[in-house]
C-alpha cells in the first residue's frame, strides 16, 4: 500500500508475466492473485503456504489500485487470475456493482474486526488491512526553514505553505481519491470544491499516482531524495514514516518524515474471489491465507498497513515510527458510492483544467 518493495519467489510484474499469466483451470495446483504495485510479502511467509496448501502462488502486479481495479473490471470475464487484493472502500461499489467478484465466506471471519466488514452478510469481498491517508511532511525541509509543518486540511491552504504540496490524481490513483473524500467529509458536499479553489490557488502539484508523487516528487522520502524532488508535502499514509527508517542504511534513530494527522482518511483494503476464477478452490485458501495471522502478522513491514484480525501483534519498529490517527475523516460506502463519480468529474474540471 505504501511501499513498493521487490518480492520474493512466485510474484512478478503483469507486464513480465504476460497476459497469459492467469490460473489454468487445467492446473488445479496453481493460484493467481491479482493485486497493485505495493502488494508485498515475506519470502517465508508466501513459501510457508505454499508447503501447506500444496497450491504454487503468482502474483500479478497490475499499477495503482484505482488502474488495477478499474482493469480487472474490463477483463472480468476473463480474468488475469483467481483473486484480486487491493480494492478499498473509495472504489468497492465499483467492484461489486460491475460483478467483480463471487460469494466466499474465509475461514475465522468472527475474527475480523467488525467495523471493517461490508456488503450486508453476501461475502463478495473480505476486509485485509486498514491504513489512514495522510499529508506526509519532510522534517529536515520545515526544520530548515524554521517553519512548523501543517497538521490539517486548513493549514494546506495558507500561504506560507504555497507550492509546497504534491498529491495523486483523484480519478486515476487510490490514495489521490482517499483524499480528495477526505476533504469531502470535512467541508460537505457544498464546501469541497471551494477548498479545492483555494488549494489549486496555493500551488498544489497533481500526478498520476503514489510511487511517482512519493518516490520521485516528495523531498523527504528516499527515492524523492535521490530523483530531486522538490515538494516536501506529499499525500502518503500515517505508516510511511515507518518505510524510511525500516530501508534506510544505516537506520535513523528518528523517522525523517512526520505525518499531518488533522489530514487524514481512513482506507480499508479489500480481497475477493474473481468471479470467473479458474481456481476456485485455490482461491478461496488464498483468500484463507490474506486473513490468516502469519500474512496478517507480516504486513506491517511489508505493506505498511493495519491488520484486520483482532489480537495481531504490531512490530516495534512499525509502532514506533508509525503514528495513530485517533479521528480520521471516514465517509459511509453508500455516500461514497452515489457520490464519487461525480465528484471525481467536478475535480478533474476545477483542478486540472
Amino acid at each position: 500500500m505504501a511501499a513498493a518493495v521487490a518480492v520474493g519467489l512466485g510474484v512478478c510484474a503483469l507486464s513480465a508475466c504476460g497476459s497469459g499469466g492467469g490460473s489454468d483451470k487445467a492446473d488445479a495446483k496453481k493460484v493467481t492473485l491479482v493485486t497493485h504495485d505495493s502488494f508485498n510479502v515475506s519470502k517465508d511467509v508466501l513459501k510457508d503456504f505454499e508447503k501447506r496448501s500444496g497450491y504454487q502462488v503468482t502474483v500479478l502486479k497490475d499499477g495503482d489500485a484505482g488502474a488495477a481495479v478499474n482493469k480487472a473490471i474490463l477483463s472480468k470475464d476473463n480474468p488475469q487470475g483467481d483473486v484480486f487484493f487491493g480494492v478499498d472502500n473509495t472504489l468497492l461499489s465499483r467492484a461489486l456493482d460491475n460483478g467483480l467478484f463471487q460469494p466466499y465466506e474465509v475461514k475465522g471471519a468472527d475474527g475480523i474486526d467488525a467495523r471493517y466488514r461490508v456488503d450486508g452478510g453476501k461475502h463478495r469481498v473480505t476486509p485485509v488491512d486498514s491504513g489512514d491517508i495522510c499529508v506526509n511532511y519532510d522534517k529536515k525541509y520545515f526544520a530548515d526553514k524554521k517553519l512548523a509543518p501543517p497538521k490539517s486540511f486548513d493549514d494546506l491552504v495558507k500561504p506560507v505553505y504555497k507550492d509546497l504540496l504534491v498529491t495523486e490524481n483523484a480519478s486515476t490513483s487510490s490514495p489521490g481519491l482517499g483524499f480528495l473524500l477526505g476533504t469531502a467529509a470535512k467541508y460537505g458536499d457544498k464546501g469541497w470544491a471551494g477548498y479545492w479553489k483555494k488549494l489549486k490557488a496555493n500551488g498544489v502539484k497533481v500526478v498520476d499516482g503514489w510511487e511517482q508523487a512519493y518516490n520521485e516528487e516528495f523531498s523527504g522520502s528516499a527515492g524523492g531524495k535521490k530523483a530531486k524532488g522538490d515538494r516536501p508535502l506529499v499525500v502518503s499514509y500515517a505508516s510511511s514514516p515507518p518505510v524510511e527508517v525500516l530501508y534506510a542504511e544505516p537506520q535513523p534513530e528518528e523517522a525523517p518524515t512526520g505525518v499531518a494527522t488533522g489530514t487524514c482518511f481512513r482506507q480499508v483494503e479489500y480481497a475477493g474471489l474473481l468471479g470467473n476464477a479458474g481456481n476456485t478452490k485455490g482461491g478461496k485458501a488464498l483468500l484463507d491465507f490474506l486473513v490468516g495471522k502469519e500474512f496478517q502478522a507480516d504486513m506491517p513491514l511489508q505493506m505498511f498497513v493495519n491488520p484486520v484480525v483482532k489480537g495481531t501483534k504490531l512490530p516495534e519498529l512499525f509502532t514506533e515510527h508509525g503514528v495513530t490517527v485517533d479521528e480520521p475523516q471516514t465517509m459511509d460506502p453508500k455516500k461514497i458510492a452515489d457520490n464519487r463519480e461525480p465528484w471525481i468529474k467536478s475535480w478533474t474540471s476545477l483542478v486540472l483544467k
